[in-house]
């Protein structure tokens, strides 16, 4: 193995990331904000099937709004690598079917477990009420923008920027909602923004560590520089995005000392894609050997504030369930 020089990190201080939870994205917000002062909220029920499938019966909605927004952020910041990022999308390639595995075990419980940032997911009810769909759209995005032919045009880009405005849309139901409490910060605030963007990187890393896959550092870096550029074009801050994996074990740590803790949502959230795991399955004991799974991955002291059932033996089994058809494209 080479050797690595010891990397150095930024920190980041609860003054910080408490300001960036109050903090969601300016460019999007104020574009949805226009919209809905030019017709009212009913102007998102007419773009909201466009941001979820690109399509439409007709012209695109509020053309003089979105193409002007979507010109000005299509473009990839600086820093961006187009090597890199080629060989980071080559790594999900080589293990998508053991990454869309930790994706679903590992990485969306790891969202959970922030438990004011999952309140904008439980209130808004969808993602427990339509988990399958929801997830299906999920993994469709991320097959999407790991594909290097999605990036010799605009798709990638414009798929993620729809994303972008559908977590703003987000962003201004929830801060309608009755029950919403501003002591939980914005709703898709930045600090959350990151930590999913840590979920999608660094902690599909890990995860591959964990089932015995080692991959270089080179590789995990090219892995972490890809999913950092699609978090710049989902609106996350550039301060946010770690420059190395020692920063991203900071920021996850930060993070997680911040926010996570057991709660209703988290539990709830996690529940409903138990369900759908089982659902889409459907083989003997598939609740269990996912729970399972999800244990191996989080530890049990993360699983219990998820209520993530004890199975017997369940961390044993993971190895079993790897070789199980979770997530792929069509389920994430």
């Amino acid at each position: 193995m080479p050797a690595y020089p010891i990397q150095t990190t930024r920190t980041f201080p609860d003054p910080l990331l408490h300001a960036y939870r109050q903090q969601g994205d300016p460019p999007a917000d104020a574009l949805l904000d226009t919209l809905i002062q030019r017709q009212g909220p009913t102007a998102l029920r007419t773009l909201m099937p466009w941001l979820t499938t690109g399509k439409q019966t007709g012209d695109m909605p509020f053309p003089d709004l979105l193409a002007p927004f979507f010109e000005q952020h299509r473009e990839l910041p600086a820093w961006a690598d187009p090597v890199r990022m080629k060989q980071g999308m080559a790594v999900f390639a080589q293990h998508s079917r053991a990454a869309s595995l930790i994706l679903g075990c590992f990485s969306l419980p790891y969202c959970y477990l922030g438990a004011d940032g999952a309140q904008v997911l439980w209130l808004t009810e969808r993602i427990r009420h339509d988990t399958t769909r929801r997830l299906q759209e999920t993994g469709e995005w991320l097959f999407a923008v790991m594909d290097p032919k999605n990036w010799r045009t605009t798709e990638a880009v414009d798929r993620t920027l729809r994303v972008r405005l559908i977590h703003a849309a987000s962003r201004w139901f929830a801060q309608q909602h009755p029950e919403w409490n501003m002591a939980w910060g914005l709703p898709v605030n930045q600090e959350d923004m990151a930590g999913t963007n840590l979920a999608f990187s660094y902690i599909v890393l890990l995860g591959l560590r964990e089932m015995g896959i080692r991959l270089s550092r080179d590789e995990e870096e090219a892995y972490q520089h890809h999913v950092n550029v699609v978090g710049y074009l989902n609106g996350v801050s550039e301060a946010l995005l770690p420059q190395n994996l020692r920063e991203a074990f900071q920021l996850g740590r930060a993070i997680a000392r911040r926010q996570f803790k057991a709660s209703e949502a988290g539990a709830g959230l996690t529940r409903a894609l138990l369900q759908a795991i089982a659902k889409q399955v459907n083989t003997p004991d598939s609740w269990n050997l996912a729970a399972g799974e999800m244990r191996f991955f989080l530890g049990d002291a993360y699983a219990d504030m998820l209520g993530i059932p004890a199975i017997p033996l369940g961390k044993r089994v993971a190895g079993v369930v790897n070789r199980l058809p979770l997530f792929q494209t069509g389920l994430l």
